[in-house]
């Protein structure tokens, strides 16, 4: 039997035995992927971001890509084309049938085109009329054949899912409740004003998670004035040039690096970095961590970036580029802020292991499976939920943790002590090793909860990291 087919028996295996997960309320299977939608207002970073969202298109069911305006873009105003992203779908459609070698779950370049559609772009927050864009979008919430949830991601402004939201209000207010209970918003800033001015105003009983990103600032133009010098280096001229800009086919040839080859910007990417599956298990709750930060309830069920200032109170209103803390600090021109530094930590923390892995995408654009490396595969010897008591020594094993190419893998067991309702911090034994354990500390309370995340990293070209995260909960 093949290496490949072993690894594609080995991720329907884990599926059978996976548990549930929350993602916010109804528990989807392990096995089901993600719905999303994506709405972008095409700026140029959004055009950057595209590039690694079709590269991981494999991981989720994509049932839209809509083009929306923004603050920042819509018609007469730095538009980048009603068919901007055309040229992006002709390269995926020509390195299609290599990515197809490294998972035949690479959806078709037919089937994205059929979901690539122009939505609300006249102007800042237009959500006067109905547009292709948002009538996908109600179609999708409407659907009773498919109750998982879906993320609706704006890259730019959430107008056109606004305009979706009046449209549903509209037409089918007997079903609002029942639409609600499937949305999951993910939102790069507030780029207009439509949220508050209806989405909030108008389905805010619902409590429709809400996350509004502040952080992807550190993935975005100001990287190399903000973030910590030990996470530059995979961003630089020489890295992306080698793992992404050169020999790796047409569609990472579009990259939209700066003229030397150094990153630019993916402001928006942190919307879908979310809800890949890596084994973080972000999607069960915004405060718990992931590729795509992590974020704290402020009201509601809206989430926003943990801000460490002491007695910081948020706004009342929108969480974008005037108010939002991370923005307006950048606005100081600290050198080597290290307050600035520790607010973007949710997001850097990952950048080694997120830029690897997308230059192996890379690489599956050209490369035949046996010649790229692919990630490893997390196994537990137990429960991804465990319950102990004060005192009592837990056990961690990553029996089962295997590598689809057979490379060496190397063990961190660590404590992802922001996630933690615990406040203290404990001692991992053989924190290196496939097994480890850990003591519960005695001043643990009642129904308070320690993340333990095992991470297991291959040696391969590059390497490449996956996890799992042990929630423990205190009886």
């Amino acid at each position: 039997m093949s290496t490949r087919y072993y690894y594609v028996i080995i991720l329907i295996f884990l599926c059978l035995i996976s548990n549930d997960v929350h993602a916010f309320g109804p528990n989807p299977r392990v096995w089901e992927k993600p719905r999303v939608i994506v709405t972008s207002d095409g700026e140029i970073d959004d055009e950057c971001s595209m590039v690694r969202f079709l590269l991981y298109a494999n991981e989720w069911d994509v049932e839209g890509i809509v083009t929306s305006s923004s603050q920042y873009h819509a018609h007469g105003h730095n538009w980048a084309g009603d068919d901007w992203i055309e040229p992006y779908l002709d390269a995926y459609a020509e390195v299609y049938p290599n990515l197809v070698k490294h998972d035949p779950a690479y959806p078709s370049p037919e089937y994205l085109r059929k979901r690539t559609v122009l939505g609300n772009v006249k102007a800042e927050g237009d959500m006067d009329e109905e547009t292709a864009g948002s009538q996908l979008i109600v179609k999708a919430l409407l659907d009773e054949t498919d109750a998982r949830p879906v993320w609706l991601q704006a890259w730019g402004g959430p107008n056109t899912i606004a305009r979706a939201l009046k449209t549903i209000e509209e037409e089918h207010p007997t079903r609002m409740a029942e639409v609600a209970k499937k949305i999951r918003l993910f939102f790069i800033w507030e780029q207009d004003s439509t949220y508050q001015d209806y989405i909030r105003l108008h389905w805010g009983k619902y409590n429709i998670p809400t996350i509004v990103s502040d952080q992807f600032v550190a993935f975005a133009y100001h990287w190399d004035k903000i973030l910590p010098e030990q996470t530059q280096d995979v961003f630089r001229g020489d890295w992306m040039t080698r793992h992404i800009l050169k020999d790796h086919g047409a569609l990472c040839a579009l990259y939209k690096a700066h003229d030397d080859g150094r990153f630019r910007s993916e402001g928006d990417s942190p919307a879908f970095l979310h809800t890949i599956p890596t084994g973080l298990r972000s999607i069960e709750s915004p405060d718990w961590g992931g590729w795509g930060g992590r974020y704290v309830r402020v009201r509601q069920n809206t989430w926003l970036d943990p801000v460490l200032e002491p007695g910081y109170e948020y706004p009342e209103g929108r969480w974008y580029s005037s108010n939002a803390w991370g923005r307006s600090r950048m606005r100081e021109n600290t050198p080597n802020d290290q307050k600035l530094i520790a607010y973007l930590k949710p997001m850097w923390r990952w950048f080694d292991a997120i830029q690897n892995d997308f230059a192996a995408r890379a690489d599956w654009c050209v490369k035949s499976f046996e010649e790229a490396n692919h990630p490893p595969v997390v196994v537990l010897g137990h429960a991804t939920d465990l319950k102990a008591q004060p005192g009592a020594t837990v056990k961690l094993s990553a029996k089962g943790t295997n590598d689809p190419d057979g490379d060496k893998l190397s063990y961190r067991w660590w404590q992802y002590e922001e996630a933690d309702t615990y406040s203290g911090t404990i001692e991992i034994r053989n924190g290196v090793q496939r097994d480890a354990s850990f003591t519960v500390p005695g001043d643990a309370g009642n129904e308070e909860t320690i993340h333990i995340i095992c991470e297991v990293t291959d040696d391969g070209m590059p390497s490449l990291t996956r996890y799992q995260r042990v929630v423990i909960e205190i009886e």
